[in-house]
């Protein structure tokens, strides 16, 4: 990172990724195009998972390359008289996959459930996945490194230092 004074500590990082509802999946797509798909996910240590269909661009790119990058934007507030954004994000890098095995899936899908929908029953999430299971893909991103940078006005006088 360029400006290093603007990079976030590690603990800011993981916040915006326990925090954070979606984010931009980033894969090597048809014809070397770059092929980058908004995505949901839920983030558990240094692991990422997203759900999807079982077949499609984003499942061929994955298939073809296993690296991957995932951006969540945490802040992005406009301040028009200064021509700038007060901004907030966190870019992860790392290898993504394709669960295969039914436990791994279900315990990801588990996970992204109780995000999304903390206050639901254990019957009526079980209920959902029965429903989806047949079309149902979920993908694991595991987190090589991680970079967190925010605006300069957002940096706190302590960390600047």
């Amino acid at each position: 990172m360029r400006r290093n004074r603007q990079a976030m500590k590690t603990e800011e990082i993981r916040r915006i990724l326990e925090e954070g509802t979606s984010g931009v999946l980033a894969l090597s797509g048809d014809g070397g195009y770059p092929y980058a798909v908004p995505l949901s996910y839920v983030c558990d240590g240094s692991r990422l998972f997203f759900h999807g269909a079982r077949s499609g661009h984003k499942i061929d790119a994955i298939r073809r390359c296993e690296k991957a990058s995932f951006c969540v934007v945490a802040a992005d507030d406009v301040v028009p008289e200064a021509y700038t954004t007060r901004y907030k994000s966190v870019i992860v890098f790392g290898r993504i996959r394709i669960l295969e095995d039914e436990a791994q899936i279900r315990e990801a899908i588990n996970k992204l459930a109780l995000k999304y929908y903390p206050a639901g029953s254990p019957a009526h999430r079980s209920e959902m996945i029965r429903r989806e299971w047949a079309s149902l893909c979920m993908m694991e991103m595991t987190v090589e490194h991680m970079t967190g940078k925010q605006a300069k006005e957002l940096i706190r006088p302590a960390e600047s230092i």
